[in-house]
């Protein structure tokens, strides 16, 4: 039986997906690798899973009152890197981690997050939701000392940093959580990074969880969602 170099192709593709949703590194879990929701919880009018993505959606016709999350129910991570891609086609997002759930019924959560915007205003900043807001902004260093006071420094242009994220396209999302060192990344370059010493109201772990933003009709989409402990 003579067998064509498509099918060689098709059978390499097929293996090569395998090990990707299987890594050999017992370090690292995948949170969502293209299937249904299972492992998440949210409200489902609001999120789906479509093409291989989490997809949250709001509409003009039943816009939401507040922000809402759709929650991973794997655990509840310390030190890790987390990475995830998005793509924001309207309205503001973000990935929360080290967060609390602060209402099961409308899967609301506070804490630490990623924050992602379709008009970059603040893509890549640092935001505590429901807590103490910007605690970094883009192209920031920021020590937040342990009376809540903040020495904040600068090693990158706000500007300068948007123009490498791109809305309505895929884009790269990296999140370091090490200790109380925190580092945002997007696309393979820093955005923010905040050293927490307010122990008092700093996160040492916590659920993580995707942003629908309360607002204008919005959508946004996440896939290749994977977590690395650090250890």
């Amino acid at each position: 039986m003579r067998l064509s170099i498509g099918f060689f192709a098709t059978l390499l593709l097929m293996y090569s997906t395998v090990l990707a949703e299987q890594p050999n590194d017992p370090d690292v879990t995948v949170l969502y690798n293209g299937g249904d929701l299972s492992g998440w919880e949210g409200r489902s009018d609001l999120w789906s899973a479509e093409d291989g993505q989490i997809v949250g959606r709001t509409t003009a016709e039943k816009p939401i009152k507040g922000n809402t999350f759709l929650i991973w129910k794997g655990g509840m991570p310390e030190n890790f890197e987390l990475t995830v891609q998005f793509k924001i086609e309207s309205g503001n997002s973000g990935i929360q981690y080290r967060s609390r759930v602060v209402n099961e019924k409308d899967f609301v959560v506070s804490g630490y997050q990623a924050d992602i915007d379709f008009g970059n205003t603040f893509a890549g900043i640092l935001y505590e939701e429901k807590g103490r807001g910007i605690l970094a902004r883009r192209g920031q260093k920021v020590t937040i000392n342990a009376d809540g006071s903040k020495d904040a420094s600068r090693f990158g242009d706000e500007a300068g940093l948007a123009s490498a994220i791109h809305p309505g396209e895929w884009n790269d999302f990296r999140v370091v959580a090490n200790g109380n060192h925190l580092q945002h990344f997007i696309n393979g370059t820093m955005t923010a990074e905040v050293i927490d010493d307010q122990k008092d109201k700093a996160a040492t772990e916590g659920v993580i969880a995707l942003q629908i933003h309360q607002g204008p009709p919005m959508t946004v989409r996440f896939k290749n969602i994977m977590i690395r402990k650090l250890k």
